[in-house]
C-alpha cells in the first residue's frame, strides 16, 4: 500500500467500562503503537479521546497525532475554545 502513515482507532479503549478493560485495550494500543513504529510508519490515534482518558496516551511518544476535535469542541461550549483548547494541550505536553 505504500501508506506513510497508521490511525490507531482508541474507541475500544475509550469506551471501555472497567479499570481490566481498559488496560487490556491500552496493551493493544501499544503493541500496535510498538509495531507501526518498528515499521517506520508515522502514527496517529483517535476515537472518544478526552481530558479524562488522554493521559495514558501522551506518554507513547511514538504518537505524532491525536484525533481529539469532538472532545474539545464539547468541552468549548461550557469554558469557551480558548481554555478548551489550552487545557487539551497541557494534558498532551504533560506525560
Amino acid at each position: 500500500m505504500k501508506a506513510d502513515y497508521v490511525e490507531i482507532h482508541t474507541g475500544s479503549y475509550s469506551n471501555a467500562k472497567t479499570t481490566k478493560e481498559t488496560d487490556c485495550e491500552l496493551k493493544k494500543i501499544i503493541e500496535s503503537v510498538t509495531l507501526a513504529s518498528q515499521l517506520g510508519l508515522g502514527i496517529n490515534a483517535g476515537h472518544g479521546l478526552n481530558y479524562h482518558n488522554i493521559h495514558p496516551l501522551v506518554n507513547l511518544s511514538e504518537i505524532d497525532e491525536f484525533s481529539i476535535g469532538h472532545s474539545i469542541i464539547a468541552r468549548a461550549v461550557l469554558v469557551g475554545f480558548e481554555r478548551a483548547v489550552s487545557d487539551m494541550i497541557e494534558l498532551i505536553k504533560t506525560p
